[in-house]
């Protein structure tokens, strides 16, 4: 994993022009090291058995974690999710994300793994947020909205959930663009057929439309 000093992440901040909320946003995560360390730190259990134990709870997501992935680091669900809005949220449709979907988790710029990995408690709500961005059945503004919601469910920290939506707010018109043209060019994201070969790989497993829905 790369590992960023506090001098050349800040530095790196305002070499990619990051906006002052999001830059807020960081300094405030470094800020507060201590208290983040111990939320990211590595938890012993598997997320599905901290996603079956958070889902005792009254929680509008619905559905444990299922997830298998390719020799890459990229993932598919092997079980549908879900959320549900709480109320006050009346104005937001549930979203179902289907088996077969393939996700990266968390899309965050590399340059921030060693403060904000691509998986955490937040995982589950970045893959709906993850879905939205592909599908684009709702406005940017909304899937953000429920990426912002979902982190709340789950109990995200205000630091890193502020951090995560500021960072989506600010950077995440490229990646909607970009899935947009790969949608045009022909790629799916809808697997109907899993591989089974453990060194398969998403880039070469993807350029057999036969594989998907």
């Amino acid at each position: 994993m790369y590992n960023l000093s506090r001098r050349t992440f800040a530095g790196s901040l305002w070499a990619i022009g990051a906006s002052a909320t999001f830059a807020g946003a960081i300094g405030s995560l470094i800020a507060s090291s201590a208290a983040l360390a111990e939320e990211l730190a590595a938890d012993p259990r598997t997320v599905e058995l901290w996603m079956d134990e958070w889902m005792k709870r009254d929680r509008m997501a619905v559905g444990s974690l299922h997830l298998s992935r390719f020799a890459d680091p990229i993932y598919f669900l092997t079980k549908p999710i879900n959320w549900k809005p709480n109320p006050g949220q009346e104005s937001f449709a549930a979203v179902r994300v289907p088996v077969g979907f393939v996700t990266d988790f968390a899309s965050i710029p590399r340059l921030f793994w060693s403060i904000l990995p691509p998986d955490g408690k937040y995982t589950y709500p970045a893959i709906l947020h993850d879905y939205l961005y592909w599908t684009q059945t709702t406005s940017r503004d909304v899937a953000d909205s429920i990426l912002k919601f979902g982190m709340e469910d789950f109990s995200v920290g205000t630091v890193t959930s502020m951090a995560i939506y500021n960072a989506v707010r600010a950077f995440g018109g490229s990646a909607w663009n970009e899935n947009a043209r790969l949608k045009s060019l022909g790629e799916k994201r809808l697997l109907r057929r899993f591989t089974e070969e453990p060194t398969a790989t998403w880039a070469d497993w993807k350029k057999l439309s036969s594989n998907f829905e």
